[in-house]
């Protein structure tokens, strides 16, 4: 069995979160605007994993006028190619990475019930998944682990 592998990190939540993104952002040669910290804010303000449409009303109400989703959908993307947010495949939904300074794979466990969604670190897992990919020859590999149940709270 693989052990998990605990990274201790300090999670930022509110302002300084968003001040975390920033720097990463920015060490990452991207430029900080205020749109994209709004999109971090409001990606980072939600309980449960959100879909672009959710962040562009949140968005939208905090501006008082109508912020498009395709505008959303390409910060977000920015977002998950810069390690500040992770994508949940299986519910088109996106998260904000509460240590956005840190690259590792995570597993998440997601709840049918109320949707929140849990990341694990398990490093022997997920790099298991890569060495076997690169055995079967691919390159440039992801992985992207997803566990639906029932949490704790909800069972």
């Amino acid at each position: 069995m693989a052990s998990v592998h605990h990274h201790h990190h300090h999670e930022p939540t509110g302002q300084s979160l968003v001040a975390e993104a920033a720097k990463a952002l920015v060490d990452a040669g991207e430029q900080w605007t205020g749109m994209r910290e709004e999109v971090f804010a409001a990606l980072a303000a939600q309980p449960r994993p959100a879909s672009a449409y959710d962040i562009a009303e949140a968005v939208s109400q905090a501006r008082g006028k109508r912020v498009a989703a395709n505008s959303v959908y390409r910060i977000l993307d920015l977002f998950v190619a810069s390690n500040l947010a992770r994508r949940i495949e299986s519910a088109n939904a996106y998260i904000a990475n509460p240590h956005p300074g840190c690259r590792h794979d995570c597993i998440f466990l997601i709840c049918d019930s109320c949707g929140r969604a849990t990341h694990l670190d398990d490093d022997g897992m997920t790099g298991a998944l890569v060495e076997a990919a690169r055995g079967a020859g691919f390159a440039d590999i992801r992985p992207v682990v997803e566990l639906r149940g029932i949490c704790s709270a909800c069972n």
